[in-house]
């Protein structure tokens, strides 16, 4: 693409924004970082403003997580800019403006896509947005986001916000909607269903009913999207404290259904007469609800964790119902993720070790090696979270917790020395079995070997 300037739109397609004062924020509460972006942007020439979320949290009084730059300068004329700079992405492409360990990103103002030329591989009339590099105006730009409430513009120099797309009285009125029509916003990226659920239940605003319809109408799309984004806004949504409304949410739109077939297939029929349905669900929403509980409180799970809680009783379920071991079960449910989206093989591996090894909290203590040595796992602390979680959740198993995380205290303790001898006796004992025609397991063996894992 050519880095000429962009001709100004002008007349009614242009679109003029409203403009006002932005009272009600701060400049102390706006990253310094950020700021020095946009002033050497506009000092060379450059419209720019800060834009999406952090304009959307700055008038809601909450603080912003980041700050985005969006500017009317090319990648390239934003790389000539700052030395600190580079270029990434390929469907998006912007400028990564770094200052220390912090991150500023810059993006140019984007259009609506071209429509796909004859002979193109993508089908008539289908929506789906593959390619993203189209440049355009400001106006252009806020009117190809999402939900209006993410398409404001602040100008911090002129004190000012500019809104082309009514995003202020959504913002008063605590209403999520799309910019343009919702069922066609939903066709080109169904992500969108994601971060609507995620704006929605993380604001507390209500979703406007033409935008929940069309949610609702295309949740099956998400089966199209890109994995590696999906499984990104469900880590999300995880760790966002809110998961609770968030699942209920993606269940009452179809979502889950199309994302996770076992846990919706779980869950059941929300009008099923069963009470045992609903016993079942309810231990389940119980379980998230511990979560957001555990986040609020400053917990910060690991994606094996979250991972994990998400396929628990579903892996707990089919077990007690004669389904196999739960470490089969959780390999089943969980490793087709490892694949399909593209997460971290050791967030797959351990989601699926730490569920497996859950019973071991319930069984009677010993000091036998393999007790204390589990003690020492690598996966014990995050299989102790996990335990924590379900005890929460279930008003149960509190004192047994506590008893073990004051092992753990102990065991921390334990002489190296020590900890070597229990390590060469637990080979001793494992090399005997495997004489006797057991299968010989991983090194961690020692700390959790199959047939304890299997009770």
């Amino acid at each position: 693409m050519s880095d000429a300037p962009l001709p100004h739109e002008s007349g009614p397609a242009a679109g003029t924004p409203r403009v006002v004062p932005a009272t009600g924020i701060q400049l102390r509460d706006v990253d310094q970082d950020a700021l020095r972006v946009l002033s050497r942007l506009q000092r060379n020439g450059h419209e720019a403003y800060l834009v999406g979320g952090c304009v959307r949290d700055l008038l809601l009084g909450r603080k912003p997580k980041d700050f985005d730059v969006a500017t009317a300068a090319h990648p390239r004329q934003i790389k000539r800019l700052f030395r600190n700079g580079r270029i990434i992405g390929r469907r998006f492409r912007l400028v990564h403006v770094v200052y220390g360990p912090h991150v500023v990103e810059t993006a140019t103002f984007r259009a609506d896509p071209v429509a796909p030329e004859n002979g193109s591989d993508e089908e008539p009339g289908d929506l789906l947005i593959t390619e993203d590099n189209v440049y355009g105006s400001a106006a252009q730009d806020a009117r190809r986001r999402d939900f209006t409430v993410n398409a404001l513009f602040y100008d911090p120099s002129a004190g000012e916000i500019l809104d082309y797309v009514d995003g202020l009285p959504d913002i008063e009125a605590g209403i999520l909607r799309t910019i343009g029509d919702p069922p066609v916003r939903f066709a080109e990226d169904p992500v969108r269903i994601l971060r609507a659920i995620k704006f929605a239940t993380r604001l507390g605003f209500r979703i406007e009913e033409n935008t929940w319809q069309a949610m609702c109408s295309h949740a099956h799309a998400l089966s199209r999207s890109a994995a590696p984004r999906v499984a990104e806004e469900i880590l999300r949504l995880l760790r966002s404290g809110t998961v609770l409304g968030a699942f209920r949410m993606l269940r009452a739109s179809g979502a889950l259904a199309t994302l996770f077939p076992e846990i919706d297939a779980y869950l059941g029929r929300r009008d099923d007469p069963d009470p045992a349905a609903h016993d079942r669900a309810d231990l389940y929403w119980r379980l998230l609800e511990a979560l957001d509980a555990d986040i609020h409180a400053g917990a910060e799970p690991t994606p094996a964790v979250l991972l994990a809680v998400l396929f628990l009783r579903v892996v707990e379920h089919k077990s007690e119902a004669g389904g196999g071991p739960a470490a089969a079960l959780a390999a089943d449910l969980i490793e087709p993720l490892a694949t399909s989206a593209r997460l971290p093989r050791r967030a797959v591996e351990g989601a699926k070790r730490i569920i497996a090894m859950q019973h071991r909290f319930t069984q009677p203590w010993t000091q036998s090696p393999r007790r204390v040595l589990f003690l020492h796992s690598e996966d014990f602390p995050e299989a102790l979270h996990l335990f924590r979680l379900r005890s929460a959740a279930w008003g149960q198993g509190w004192d047994v917790y506590e008893g073990w995380l004051e092992r753990h205290r102990h065991a921390r303790e334990m002489p190296e020395s020590e900890l070597a001898g229990l390590r060469r006796r637990g080979r001793r004992r494992g090399g005997r079995r495997r004489r006797r025609g057991a299968r010989a397991d991983s090194p961690s063996a020692d700390a959790a070997d199959g047939s304890d894992l299997a009770g």
